[in-house]
C-alpha cells in the first residue's frame, strides 16, 4: 500500500477534548481524542483515516514477516457453518462461550467467525491430497467477532477486531515443529519492528478453547489483563494460569527466580497435532500409498489489539508517541505562517517532501500556535517540523522529535537531506 501525504485542513476528523464517559482505557481515550477511532459501543470501534493508516502499517509489517517464512495470504468468510464446528465439539456454548450466532431466512443456523481452524481445514480437503502438497501455510487478516462478557480495555479487548490468523498443514511432527519455531522467530521480529521487542516475552500458557497448552506473546504493561512470571535474564515467561512445579522444572527455573508482572497478550500459537484434521476428515496419501493424518498449527496476532498496546506503551501526559514504523505519517509539518510569502515557502516545503516520498501531515489550518502544538503532541507523529516567520528570518525551520523532546534548527534548504 502507498501512503500519501495530506493537508490537515482536509482531514475530516478533528481532535477532541472530551471522550465518552464510559471509556476508561487510556488507549481508547487517546485514540478517540486524537481522531484515530470512533466508539460505536463498548468493544466496537470504527477506524478513521489516521487509525486506518496505523493499522495498515502494522498489517504490512506482519505480512512481510509471514511471507518471509512461506505464508500465502487469502481471506475466508466470516459466516460459519454450524455442522463444521459440531464435528470438533466447538459449536456448543458450553465449550466456546464467545459465539455470535444467527439464522438464515430458511432457518439454517450460522455463526460469525471467532476463529477459522474448522473452515480452513475443510477447504484444504479440496487442495491437499498428497504428501507432495505439504507443508502448506496460509494466513489472512480478518474481522473477528467475539461475544465477550466484558469489553473494558478499549481496542485491547473488543467484540469486533482485526486479527491475522495463520494455519500450517504439515506432514509430520518434525515438519510441524520446524515451522512452529520459525513462527516464533517471525513473531519476535514483528514485535521488535513495532517497538515492543524489549518487553514482549514468549510465554508458556494454557490453550483455552484451542488446545491444552500453547505459547503466548505477552507484552509487559500495567493496562494488561494477564499476569505472568518472567525471568528477564533467561527470557523465560510463564502464564500464571499454568504455573506449577512441573512447568518450572521443565523450563529449568525456580519460582524465586521469577518476577510477577502484568501483561497484555499480543499473539498466540497453538499446536493441534493431528486431532483437528482427523475430526474434519483431512488426510493425505503418503509416499508409500498409505493414508496419513495432517498436523495443524494455528498462529494469531491481534492487529487492533497490538495497536492498543502500542498506545499504552508509548504515550505521555500530552498524547501518543508513535514508533517510526507504525506512525500514521513520518513528519508533521506545522506552519505558523500568515504572510503570503512565508505561506508559499511552507507550501513549497510540503510539496518537496511529498514529491520525495516522505509521508507528511501538513498543518495548514488557520489556528493558534498553541492549538497546533497541542494537537501535534496528541497525534504523536515522530518528527515535527515547525516553519514560522521567526525561523524563516534565519532561513531555518525547527525540528522537534516527539519521543525525546529534542529540538534543533535546520536550514530550510537542508530539510529533505536531514530527514533522509
Amino acid at each position: 500500500m502507498i501512503f500519501s501525504s495530506m493537508k490537515q485542513s482536509h482531514l475530516f476528523t478533528k481532535t477532541k477534548k472530551e471522550v465518552p464517559k464510559d471509556e476508561a482505557s487510556k488507549n481508547a481515550q487517546l485514540l478517540i481524542k486524537a481522531g484515530f477511532i470512533y466508539k460505536e459501543m463498548a468493544g466496537v470501534y470504527a477506524y478513521l483515516p489516521l487509525g486506518l493508516r496505523v493499522l495498515e502499517k502494522i498489517k504490512q509489517i506482519v505480512r512481510e514477516e509471514m511471507d518471509a517464512i512461506g505464508g500465502q495470504e487469502f481471506i475466508m468468510t466470516a459466516i460459519q457453518r454450524k455442522e463444521l464446528w459440531e464435528k470438533t465439539d466447538r459449536w456448543s456454548d458450553d465449550n466456546v462461550d464467545v459465539w455470535f450466532k444467527s439464522a438464515l431466512k430458511n432457518g439454517t443456523e450460522i455463526g460469525f467467525g471467532w476463529s477459522h481452524e474448522e473452515p480452513i481445514t475443510d477447504l484444504m480437503k479440496q487442495y491437499l491430497t498428497s504428501y507432495r502438497d505439504l507443508p502448506t501455510y496460509v494466513y489472512q487478516f480478518q474481522t473477528k467477532l467475539r461475544n465477550e462478557l466484558r469489553a473494558k480495555s478499549g481496542i485491547m479487548r473488543g467484540r469486533e477486531f482485526i486479527m491475522k490468523d495463520m494455519y500450517s498443514y504439515s506432514l509430520n511432527a518434525e515438519q510441524h515443529q520446524t515451522f512452529y519455531d520459525a513462527v516464533i522467530e517471525a513473531y519476535l521480529k514483528v514485535f521488535a519492528r513495532v517497538g515492543l521487542g524489549d518487553d514482549t516475552y514468549v510465554t508458556f500458557a494454557t490453550g483455552g478453547a484451542f488446545t491444552q497448552f500453547s505459547h503466548e506473546f505477552q507484552t509487559i504493561t500495567d493496562a494488561g489483563e494477564d499476569v505472568i512470571y518472567v525471568n528477564r535474564e533467561k527470557h523465560i515467561a510463564i502464564n500464571e494460569e499454568v504455573l506449577s512445579d512441573t512447568v518450572l522444572k521443565e523450563l529449568g527455573v525456580t519460582k524465586d527466580e521469577l518476577e510477577k508482572v502484568k501483561t497484555a497478550e499480543v499473539g498466540n500459537i497453538f499446536n493441534f497435532g493431528t486431532v483437528k484434521c482427523e475430526q474434519l476428515g483431512l488426510s493425505i496419501v503418503g509416499a508409500e500409498g498409505q493414508s496419513v493424518p495432517v498436523h495443524l498449527g494455528s498462529y494469531g496476532i491481534g492487529i487492533t489489539r497490538l495497536m492498543g498496546v502500542i498506545v499504552e506503551h508509548f504515550s505521555d501526559e500530552k498524547g501518543i508517541i508513535w514508533p517510526n514504523e507504525v506512525a500514521p505519517f513520518q513528519v508533521h509539518l506545522v506552519s505558523l505562517c500568515k504572510e503570503s510569502e512565508d505561506v508559499a515557502k511552507a507550501d513549497a516545503l510540503y510539496k518537496q517532501l511529498q514529491t520525495a516520498g516522505v509521508e507528511v501531515l501538513y498543518d495548514d489550518r488557520d489556528a493558534r500556535p498553541g492549538e497546533k502544538f497541542a494537537d501535534s503532541d496528541l497525534i504523536g507523529i515522530p518528527l515535527r517540523i515547525v516553519i514560522s516567520p521567526r525561523s524563516l528570518e534565519n532561513n531555518q525551520v525547527e525540528f522537534k522529535y516527539r519521543q525525546s523532546g529534542e529540538e534543533t534548527h535546520i536550514f530550510y534548504t537542508d530539510v529533505l537531506t536531514a530527514i533522509q
